[in-house]
């Protein structure tokens, strides 16, 4: 660095305080030091070593994002170079890849860590054979999982010649590999106390974590007095000093996020830890955040709000990956559970190939990985199951490997156990807080002189924790040398941006104006794949859509309404008279569905075209079968569009609306268009007029209290039977016959029909086909259902989808 024109200084030692006046740059291979936050919120890049080669064979300065030690940026340090892939496929890894910290190279070249392709059979895995390049060449498979998970998962089964996802079937036992991210970190409880020493005859390494740290132990850790005493002498000769203020300490130890040591100790932005992170430190003589993993932060004696009552079985972890999921559960306050069975309420999986997996999908039991229960942790709030990242398995992958990379939200943390307010702190002679009227007496009898104050608490300990100049006197850090809108409301202010001339090895901040940079980064992993479908859109020809318009279009400057339609161009005088009427499109009066429509087979830009004039004329295309309004067929048809729709009562009409609306440019009437179609009638034996009345009278409840069980491998797949059923108000279920499955008898209850046909409800129906394989499945469906008193009804596809056609039983 310095032969090209750079200026370097010493490297920092443990203890020794990070002057950051004149950085403009940070050389790390991680995020997790003390004077990281507090670097981002300077502007200072910190990057990985690999930054510096990097500029030296460019010659000119890199992008330091793509060479950040930021966990969040998990594709960090990949170069990708795309081979025999679609073009398509091809743009959207391009920009998930740039958009989680990687880069792209056209080329093969030396800095090259990844071929995407789909065989070996092309130039550029050739060049890099022939070269002899240290480079891995893998599916596109592997890009899509990372980004689905926001994880960088082993690239080894989708390497190829021979990936292990496209020859090796699921029943396979998945390799397990070490994960080293939880090791002293899987309990919230401490277990033996480490010492730093090596091994028999190796002299004592001296500790020199706690230089310059002043240490207090919260009352609530229940230790002994010995136990107390060691953990002293410890920190003590380490360079550390152990003190029994809050004010003067640097990190407090505690075991419960609750106090007012803890409530101070927070908002001064100080180290907030528990006893295993403490011991963590010791042992490895090494910095970490308490906030880097989730069981080092003290915990809270309620529990996750809305957790309680869960039971929480897990499948597939193993050794310490499997202790630290069940002590997360249990200090989310949730109940863990060695067996499953049809009472719990989560399964939490590294992959799907387990006994457990199939039996909770039998008793509808929801299968998520385990970043479910981490992420609800950290931000500490329930997340929703029905996000994708926590219900992605990718095949030939255990995701205990990416165990332990969660860290604990910072702003959510401050939102629930500490939040800001207005008011100050004030203690009196013993150090109580004081309140009301009494800090009124004290602070008007006991004011700070800013002129003749030290650097220190002043003596009659009266503080006002939200005050700028009071707050550095205190030692209190503070962010850019003022009080942060953040810090302004809250007790005490954030962390300096310099290092200024106050206390030295001041500790990171916890909160601050860094908040909006976390929640951003955040939230990246969620909009990767917006991204890398913009880069594709972008590439089209015509340019990119903007709301079913593309940039091209003469009128893509219109904006688009609250109620998706565009308003046509105005001059700024039409812009600002209120009275004159706003012009639009036409409210959508037809919410119309197709389906087996050829005229825009292969013809995309030609769809996007027609839909754009149907919806000028008032009839919105839509794809979901419970919120149309008309059914548009060339014929009666069997797909599962059709079978869906009927169940909402629509107005069925024929393709040839469609046809002449866009030829006339106008709105014709539908009724001169209903779909009649005599010879289907016959053929499955029913009325289409008809079943329209008895779908309108049935309001998609033909099948409201009935468990339908369907097979596996039934013709059709189960994946369609299911949505037929519950479009009709039912509910399918999975059957393989297993031991625990049952065919419970749904008893007929208050204000649901029979359609006629009584006793009805006390039938239990199962979708078959009549192959060997699954008549096997027959007698013990049979028995089951005669055991808890319902009649077994073996039927085949034909029967459901004659039910929901014609809308009788």
């Amino acid at each position: 660095m310095e032969q090209n024109g750079g200026i370097c200084t010493s490297p920092f030692q443990i203890g020794e305080q990070m002057r950051l006046e004149h950085i403009t740059h940070i050389i790390s291979s991680t995020s997790d030091f003390p004077e990281y936050f507090a670097a981002i919120d300077r502007l200072i890049s910190v990057v990985k070593p690999e930054w510096v080669h990097a500029c030296l064979a460019k010659k000119k300065l890199s992008n330091p994002r793509q060479y950040s030690p930021d966990p969040r940026l998990f594709l960090s340090g990949v170069t990708i170079c795309c081979a025999d892939i679609p073009t398509g496929d091809k743009d959207a890894i391009i920009g998930g890849v740039l958009a989680t910290g990687g880069l792209y190279s056209n080329q093969v070249t030396k800095l090259v860590t990844h071929i995407v392709a789909l065989t070996e059979n092309n130039d550029k895995c050739r060049i890099a054979q022939a070269k002899r390049l240290k480079c891995k060449t893998v599916l596109p498979h592997w890009f899509d999982d990372c980004l689905k998970l926001g994880r960088r998962i082993d690239e080894r089964p989708y390497m190829l010649p021979n990936p292990e996802v496209l020859l090796k079937g699921p029943e396979e036992p998945v390799r397990i590999l070490e994960n080293t991210d939880i090791y002293g970190a899987s309990s919230p409880h401490a277990g033996r106390l480490p010492t730093p020493t090596g091994s028999v005859g190796v002299q004592r390494r001296e500790l020199t974590v706690f230089q310059g740290k002043k240490v207090m132990l919260s009352q609530d850790l229940g230790i002994g007095g010995h136990l107390r005493g060691t953990i002293e002498d410890l920190i003590t000769r380490g360079g550390g000093l152990v003190t029994g203020s809050i004010y003067n300490a640097d990190i407090l130890v505690c075991h419960y996020r609750e106090g007012k040591d803890y409530v101070i100790a927070s908002r001064a932005g100080k180290d907030v830890g528990n006893l295993p992170w403490l011991y963590h430190l010791i042992a490895h003589n090494s910095w970490t955040s308490p906030m880097r993993r989730l069981l080092h932060y003290p915990l809270a004696k309620t529990g996750l709000p809305g957790f309680k009552g869960y039971r929480v079985s897990l499948s597939n972890y193993n050794g310490e990956a499997r202790i630290y999921l069940e002590n997360l559960i249990k200090a989310a306050g949730g109940e863990f559970t060695k067996t499953l069975n049809q009472d719990n309420t989560h399964l939490i999986s590294a992959h799907t190939v387990s006994e457990k997996c199939i039996a909770a999908r039998e008793w509808n039991i929801p299968v998520i990985n385990h970043l479910w229960l981490e992420e609800s942790y950290a931000a500490w709030r329930v997340q929703s199951l029905t996000t994708s990242r926590y219900t992605c398995f990718p095949p030939r992958t255990n995701l205990g490997e990416v165990i332990g990379q969660t860290e604990i939200d910072r702003n959510a943390i401050e939102h629930f156990f500490f939040p800001g307010g207005p008011e100050r702190i004030l203690l009196d002679e013993s150090g109580k807080v004081l309140t009301g009227k009494h800090q009124t007496q004290k602070k008007s009898s006991n004011s700070l002189n800013a002129d003749d104050k030290s650097h220190s608490f002043p003596s009659d300990k009266v503080h006002t924790l939200s005050s700028q100049d009071e707050a550095i006197r205190a030692g209190t850090p503070m962010r850019n040398g003022r009080v942060g809108a953040r810090a302004a409301t809250g007790l005490t202010p954030s962390t300096p941006r310099t290092g200024g001339e106050g206390k030295e090895n001041e500790t990171p901040s916890t909160v601050g104006s860094r908040g909006a940079k976390d929640r951003a980064v955040a939230r990246l992993h969620d909009l990767a794949p917006d991204i890398a479908l913009y880069e594709k859109e972008k590439r089209r020809q015509g340019g990119v859509i903007f709301g079913g318009r593309r940039m091209s279009d003469q009128d893509s400057s219109r904006k688009r309404t609250a109620s998706s339609e565009f308003e046509p161009d105005m001059t700024n005088a039409e812009k600002h008279d209120p009275k004159r009427p706003k012009k639009g499109r036409p409210a959508a009066t037809i919410r119309l569905l197709i389906t087996g429509y050829k005229r825009w087979v292969e013809h995309p830009r030609k769809e996007d075209e027609d839909r754009r004039r149907l919806r000028d004329l008032g009839i919105l295309i839509i794809q979901d079968p419970a919120t149309c309004t008309h059914l548009a067929a060339p014929q009666i048809l069997r797909t599962q569009k059709f079978i869906c729709s009927i169940a909402s009562g629509p107005t069925v009409i024929s393709t040839d609306f469609v046809d002449h609306c866009l030829e006339n440019g106008e709105l014709l009437s539908p009724e001169a268009f209903l779909l009649n179609d005599p010879e289907k009638e016959r053929l499955f034996d029913f009325k289409l007029k008809d079943a329209i009345s008895r779908a309108k009278s049935n309001k998609r409840g033909l099948l409201r209290g009935r468990t339908i069980y369907c097979t596996e491998n039934v013709h059709g797949g189960f994946g369609t039977y299911k949505n037929i059923i519950e479009a009709n108000g039912g509910h399918c279920q999975l059957y393989r016959a297993r031991a625990g499955a049952t065919a419970p008898l749904r008893k007929a209850a208050q204000g649901i029909e029979s359609n006629g046909i009584e006793g009805e409800l006390a039938y239990s129906y199962l979708i078959s086909d009549p192959s060997p394989e699954e008549k096997r499945l027959w007698n013990r469906f049979e028995d089951l259902a005669r055991k808890q008193g319902s009649t077994p009804r073996i039927v085949s596809a034909d029967w459901i989808l004659n039910v929901a056609m014609s809308q009788t039983l």
